[in-house]
């Protein structure tokens, strides 16, 4: 299921080791410290470098896959090849939920961005957990919701804003509020993809965002906002 390179490194996410690991993820952190201790002492932690493929579309489902650190592309293939990026997963986002309920295969890839640490709960543990904890399923309702109105929310951008408005809003959507910086996830093809563009559109499109004072570009992965109310008006 892993990607070849060198060689990831497995361990146990625990009380001990992660005690972040499943306090952060919406669907466990209501429960109280005996019982994420519980969830912990069954999770698998698998770092994966730059590149690495998590898993492939085609791959049997059978884990829930949290981000503890790093960030990883979901993105699905067209018949011709090109790919199309669904979502970016931050700490604390998790993919795989499928899997919970019933026997299918992955629908997409994941791929980390960056060096990024996975914890893996199986489908055995999770659907043992949903019965001793049934609040459990009730969060990735919530989460399915979510991401719904999300999907629908990125339909609608493509039907009907500019190129410049989607990159603006994704600027934003990615600045960190304390310095108004962003440390971009992914390159322009995959900004690109992201957005439903092209690269070479991206560039030319923050280099009119920097001539009229919107964004600084630091370096090809570093860019400050000047002006986000700008940017959210375009």
């Amino acid at each position: 299921m892993f990607s070849k390179g060198k060689p990831i490194k497995r361990g146990t996410c625990n009380k001990h080791s992660h005690p972040n690991c499943v306090a952060m993820v919406p669907i466990f952190n209501h429960l109280d410290q005996p019982q994420m201790e519980e969830v912990m002492d069954h999770v698998h932690a698998v770092t994966f470098n730059r590149g690495e493929t998590i898993y492939r579309a085609g791959d049997k489902a059978k884990s829930l896959y949290i981000t503890h650190a790093g960030k990883i592309k979901i993105y699905r293939l067209s018949d011709e090849g090109k790919e199309q990026i669904v979502r970016i997963l931050q700490p604390g986002d998790f993919t795989g939920e499928l899997a919970i309920f019933k026997d299918t295969v992955h629908e997409a890839y994941a791929e980390a961005l960056a060096h990024t640490k996975v914890c893996i709960i199986s489908r055995s543990i999770i659907q043992k957990l949903i019965i001793d904890y049934p609040s459990i399923s009730l969060k990735i309702l919530e989460e399915f919701a979510h991401r719904l109105e999300q999907s629908e929310m990125q339909a609608t951008r493509f039907a009907t804003e500019s190129v410049d408005a989607r990159l603006a809003l994704f600027l934003v959507e990615n600045m960190e509020t304390k310095s108004n910086r962003i440390d971009l996830p992914m390159n322009y093809k995959e900004v690109a993809s992201y957005i439903g563009t092209t690269p070479e559109t991206v560039s030319r499109v923050l280099k009119d965002f920097e001539d009229k004072d919107y964004i600084k570009k630091k370096n090809q992965k570093q860019i400050d906002i000047l002006n986000a109310d700008a940017l959210l008006l375009l």
